[in-house]
């Protein structure tokens, strides 16, 4: 697949797989046949945008493995007969490029709805835009909370666990284990680290003044956060909470190690990739760092007889050979593509834009070969949040350990 300005035309065939372990169960097809854009009898488009260049272009693999899981699909004969078009652009992490190439997809290439979309500051700058349209924003690669707005964002849904939710879950762990604790916590300055950090201020409560000593922000376009490692250090800090892309995260951790500060370390579950993040940081560097997962740890050899597991592994190796199985990136990717197909296939030949949403919302149990066992994606028309659970887990200087139960919950 190529990207950058070149579109990539690749369709996809649904894997016979049984997605976690069952056939992905289609619709009656209805009998009449009503099309939107980008629909014909045998192609369907749809759109997406990903950085694949700029500070977040560890993220490509996710479109890239979208790509190739699509291609699966097409091999496979298509979705009810029809293969699938992924035209997949290159935002670079970018929220005018995201526009221009949003518009692009839209006005251009007619795509039938978006999917997959990576990062939060880039898919806040077109929700507006998407909704205006009525052209179906599906599946973010995103975890930020606004995106759960059945009402005032009704052409507009997200995929991961709350962020809100997660920072929650770790102010919940540090008041158990340290509740003497002096946080600081470095976050993008952005939706996606503000989102994060109001979780963790909300989850601490009363206690949030005085816990909380350092607020480190970083932009995007900043060397380093090496600063804000110092400041953190400086300032008596005995627990650190990393909310930031790969690239950063990576940077705090290995710099983090090099002063010799020992903290209590919590990173964000979006980025807590053996391959992305903690590989550039040093595995030595990360040992012992908390985090949370909805997904299966492909560095974690627990999975190397499990069903998912494997069915993951042998499509990297037949469609995507080239990428890193250490990436959860390369999780994410194949698991947005699955729920994008099982839409499609609810959808019948009922191809409207209206009704891609209308069953984006009307999802129930769908397991995917690679979230934990007991997770599943559920949506309505009224809950617009498609993964509401997480594990806790603990890198052991090679891979995450899960520890504790499922959590779950939502936001209001």
């Amino acid at each position: 697949m190529q990207h950058v300005t070149r579109r990539a035309a690749l369709t996809a065939a649904p894997i016979a797989l049984a997605v976690g372990g069952q056939l992905l169960a289609a619709r009656p097809v209805r009998a009449a046949k009503s099309y939107g854009p980008g629909v014909t009898d045998s192609e369907i488009k749809i759109g997406n945008t990903g950085p694949y260049s700029g500070p977040l272009s560890s993220a490509s693999v996710i479109p890239r493995s979208m790509a190739a899981y699509f291609k699966m699909i097409n091999d496979q004969g298509g979705v009810n007969g029809r293969k699938i078009n992924f035209i997949s652009y290159d935002d670079g992490y970018s929220p005018p490029k995201t526009v221009e190439m949003t518009r692009k997809l839209i006005e251009g290439d007619n795509v039938l709805f978006l999917s997959g979309g990576v990062g939060t500051p880039t898919n806040s700058a077109i929700w507006r835009y998407t909704n205006e349209k009525k052209v179906p924003q599906l599946f973010l690669s995103s975890g930020a909370t606004k995106w759960d707005d059945a009402k005032g964002h009704p052409w507009t849904m997200g995929f991961y666990v709350s962020y809100q939710m997660e920072g929650r879950i770790y102010a919940a762990y540090i008041m158990r284990h340290k509740p003497d604790a002096k946080i600081g916590v470095l976050y993008q300055n952005d939706d996606f680290g503000r989102d994060y950090l109001k979780g963790v201020v909300d989850g601490l409560g009363s206690m949030a003044a005085s816990m909380i000593k350092v607020k480190a922000s970083y932009e995007t376009t900043d060397p380093t956060v090496t600063s804000q490692v110092i400041e953190m250090q400086a300032a008596g800090c005995d627990v650190c909470i990393n909310v930031a892309i790969p690239k950063f995260a990576a940077q705090a951790i290995r710099k983090t190690a090099e002063v010799g500060w020992k903290p209590l370390y919590i990173l964000s579950g979006i980025n807590a990739s053996v391959g992305s993040t903690l590989k550039p940081a040093g595995l030595e560097n990360a040992k012992g760092i908390i985090s949370d997962t909805s997904f299966k740890d492909p560095t974690d050899p627990k999975w190397n007889d499990d069903a998912g597991y494997r069915w993951w592994s042998a499509f990297m190796e037949k469609y995507y050979p080239t990428g890193d199985r250490s990436q959860i990136e390369n999780i994410f990717g194949p698991s947005v593509a699955a729920t994008t197909v099982q839409v499609l296939k609810q959808c019948g030949d009922n191809l409207t834009r209206e009704n891609v949403m209308r069953e984006a919302a009307n999802l129930r149990h769908l397991e995917l070969p690679m979230l934990l066992p007991g997770i599943t994606v559920d949506t309505s028309p009224t809950d617009f949040a498609p993964i509401k659970q997480v594990q806790m887990e603990r890198f052991d200087g090679e891979h995450f350990v899960p520890f504790g139960p499922i959590l779950s919950g939502t936001i209001g």
